[in-house]
């Protein structure tokens, strides 16, 4: 059997459903280009990340990939997170591997600059 791979769009959660309606939305192109793409929050909203790893070891995927939708690896990403993965890793003997942020991927930098271009551009209309 070849192992195959879960990719979790990890983001911190939040009560408030508009906040999570957000960050899906962000998502919905990799969920939609990648079928093995979930999104999953730390705390304070559903789908959680235990969940999301826990149904991934029953689906039979060993190669767990989380990626965090947060601009900067901050106490959350270098504490809490791989304190959450290592207890996933002890009690569920599955592979999970936490990807840099994707606020330290350039092209972001790059995509931002031009969102507040177009911002600047549409108010001078």
């Amino acid at each position: 059997m070849t192992a195959r791979t879960r990719i979790l769009l990890l983001a911190h959660g939040s009560s408030d459903r508009r906040w999570c309606e957000t960050f899906e939305a962000l998502a919905a192109p990799t969920l939609d280009s990648l079928p093995e793409a979930r999104v999953a929050y730390m705390e304070l909203a559903e789908p959680s990340l235990e969940a999301e790893v826990e149904k991934a070891v029953a689906e039979g995927i060993t190669d767990i990939r989380v990626v965090p939708l947060f601009l900067a690896a901050g106490r959350h990403l270098r504490k809490d997170v791989p304190a959450m993965l290592d207890a996933y890793r002890d009690r569920l003997g599955v592979q999970v591997t936490l990807l840099p942020p994707i606020g330290e991927d350039p092209r972001l930098g790059l995509a931002l600059k031009d969102i507040v271009a177009d911002s600047l551009e549409a108010t001078h209309d």
